[in-house]
């Protein structure tokens, strides 16, 4: 195993040349130390090397190469959950996320993983960037419920038993149905109500999104439509790169960027929306992962400047519809790659606050990431239980009938611990209430809300 490797000439870097951290970028952290109380694995482990600061000295140390690139090495990056806090915290301005971008890559490519390790992980990206794979495996988990197996297997304690990755896995399963699986997402809908931009708007599915979580799509098209949109909704079925780039599988990454412009570009759009901020933050980085690739570099970038989170653009747009009051007190979680990465923090709860009687209520230790973090929950699970539990313990303080967040690994991350007591929704599925005026969580009714 790279334990044994050997050690670096002294002044030759660690890394390879393949995009390794930027020289400026590692010299612009000055150790102060305002980064440590937003690091969600600080906060749990107290551990100097498991805070921004303590990475990017190694990061440091491997640039000069006086470390070599070995499991000691990769632990430390392995253990960041890249949710960003740091860089919102920073006086300085320093960039972790381009740090921590560029170093995911070399480890992928110069540290070798344990075979278990290399398993686990190559069994993730064979499933979740494939909504076909994960339908299949969804029926899997609709049976695994519905046949007793699960409350069985809970009941006899085989589940306690099971390695902390599987049982991070069983407990993740979404309580999706048949019909949610049977749900069919319309490639094309005209706009509801005749407005004065008359945008052409594209929605990206997503793959667990589409999956899982049909019916914030759904949502969003139907408020999309009657704020004078016309959504076009590809049906490639394309991954957008988001999981691969965060977990440093960069060629993967890179190529399904270029599959996603390419989709897009098939129909005559003026925004591509998103409605999972992981996905998100990762199409708004196409100009810059791209910028290399003279095939795909001002495709990118142009892609990039008009991509929008479906908060974001609805904060733009002058509001058409109608909102009715939901008289609902809401928990808004901020998903960190909607809040760090795209640095969008009012917007949501702009176009929340919008609805007549519906109070916002913030969290404490709000900038401390609910440990989903793309796959991170998976592969990490001591950690991300911790920073769960740890969320549900601030999201139940603020006493909320409902908890809103915007990302899909949030709303599965949340839902495992804070349990079947208050419902979790996306925010635009609470516009979408609004506007239709039916009540946002309650299957039971589709009933009119009193106003009505």
């Amino acid at each position: 195993m790279s334990e044994t490797t050997d050690p670096p000439q002294p002044g030759t870097s660690s890394f390879d040349d393949h995009h390794p951290p930027a020289r400026n970028l590692l010299d612009d952290c000055v150790h102060c130390g305002f980064c440590l109380p937003t690091c969600p694995t600080y906060v749990v482990t107290g551990e100097e090397m498991e805070s921004p600061r303590g990475r990017i000295y190694l990061m440091d140390l491997a640039a000069k190469g006086e470390i070599p690139l070995n499991d000691a090495f990769g632990s430390r990056i392995d253990s960041c959950l890249g949710c960003l806090a740091c860089t919102t915290a920073c006086p300085s301005g320093v960039q972790y996320d381009k740090l921590i971008e560029a170093v995911r890559p070399q480890l992928e490519r110069n540290v070798p993983r344990t075979p278990t390790d290399r398993f686990f992980r190559a069994a993730i990206f064979h499933l979740f960037p494939h909504p076909g794979r994960l339908r299949l495996a969804a029926l899997g988990g609709i049976a695994y419920r519905a046949l007793g197996i699960r409350a069985l297997l809970h009941r006899l304690g085989v589940i306690r038993r099971l390695p902390a990755r599987l049982r991070a896995l069983e407990a993740l399963l979404p309580p999706v149905t048949l019909r949610d699986l049977l749900r069919r997402t319309p490639s094309h809908v005209p706009a509801a109500a005749a407005a004065p931009a008359g945008l052409r708007v594209g929605l990206l599915a997503g793959c667990a999104q589409r999956v899982f979580f049909g019916d914030v799509n759904a949502a969003t098209i139907r408020v999309l439509a009657a704020e004078g949109c016309e959504v076009y909704v590809p049906r490639d079925g394309q991954c957008c790169g988001a999981l691969s780039m965060h977990a440093g599988r960069e060629d993967d990454g890179l190529e399904r960027a270029r599959r996603t412009i390419d989709m897009f570009e098939r129909h005559d759009l003026d925004i591509v929306v998103t409605n999972v901020a992981g996905c998100g933050s990762t199409l708004k980085e196409y100009g810059a992962l791209l910028a290399d690739d003279p095939d795909y570099r001002e495709r990118a970038a142009a892609f990039s400047a008009r991509t929008r989170d479906i908060s974001e653009l609805l904060a733009e747009l002058p509001p058409l519809a109608t909102r009715h009051p939901l008289p609902l007190r809401v928990a808004y979680h901020d998903a960190c790659h909607l809040a760090n990465a795209q640095r969008i923090r009012s917007q949501p709860r702009e176009v929340l606050r919008a609805i007549p009687d519906l109070e916002v209520a913030d969290i404490a230790e709000a900038e401390i990431c609910c440990g989903s973090a793309g796959i991170y929950n998976l592969v990490q699970p001591e950690k991300a239980e911790e920073l769960g539990r740890r969320k549900a313990a601030s999201l139940h303080a603020a006493r909320p009938e409902v908890i809103a967040t915007a990302n899909a690994g949030c709303l599965l991350q949340i839902r495992r611990h804070i349990g079947e007591d208050v419902p979790l929704v996306h925010p635009v599925q609470l516009v979408d209430a609004s506007i239709r005026g039916v009540h946002p969580f309650r299957d039971s009714a589709k009933r009119r809300l009193p106003h009505d």
